[in-house]
């Protein structure tokens, strides 16, 4: 999965898991809110991969560049 694409998923889980929570908190469940903590946090972290593969991209690319000015 590229950067954009695991920030968009972790973007989508991140409001999942926020839904759920207040679903759950609206029903009285705990299974539900506790799904919505645990997916939350999958978005979160999703977004943080996402975040690093750009900023690996953005640093080979200035690399790259440094590289083709130097010949």
């Amino acid at each position: 999965m590229g950067a954009t694409s695991d920030k968009i998923t972790g973007t989508a889980n991140e409001a999942i898991g926020k839904a759920k929570q207040g679903l759950g908190e609206v029903t009285g469940s705990e299974k539900l809110r506790g799904e919505g903590l645990i997916q939350e946090g999958k978005g979160h972290a999703q977004k943080a991969v996402g975040d690093a593969k750009q900023a690996a991209k953005d640093a080979a690319d200035k690399a790259a560049d440094f590289a083709h000015k130097k010949l």
